[in-house]
């Protein structure tokens, strides 16, 4: 009996490997064994960075926060906890975003917050 080699869907699963390592550098992109191994620790980085990427911004809006408040006399923690103590349900992305883009607007939020 003939060996039987599987060859369409080798070439197949192969030819998938190959096109997610389209971009990278060297052998990384020609040759399949090496291909493998990259695009399989590229998956894991993405893996691992999605759930990264949400602490990263989190850190980011804080300090953006914090940075406004202090033009505004007062610190992070101070407003945020002032925010609570008030009922102002109002998350840190919307906040950042508020103080980057229309600090007029966090400025009267700060001081009525505050008072």
């Amino acid at each position: 009996m003939p060996r039987s080699k599987n060859k369409v869907a080798a070439h197949r699963r192969r030819k998938r490997v190959l096109e997610q390592a389209k971009g990278y550098w060297g052998r990384r992109s020609k040759v399949y064994t090496v291909a493998k191994n990259h695009v399989e620790k590229g998956l894991l980085h993405s893996f691992r960075d999605r759930k990264l990427k949400k602490r990263v911004f989190r850190k980011l809006w804080i300090t953006r926060i914090n940075a406004a408040a202090r033009v505004n006399g007062t610190t992070y923690s101070r407003l945020i906890h002032a925010l609570d103590a008030k009922g102002i349900l109002i998350n840190r992305k919307i906040l950042a975003n508020l103080a980057v883009e229309n600090p007029a607007t966090f400025t009267e939020l700060v001081k009525f917050s505050t008072n």
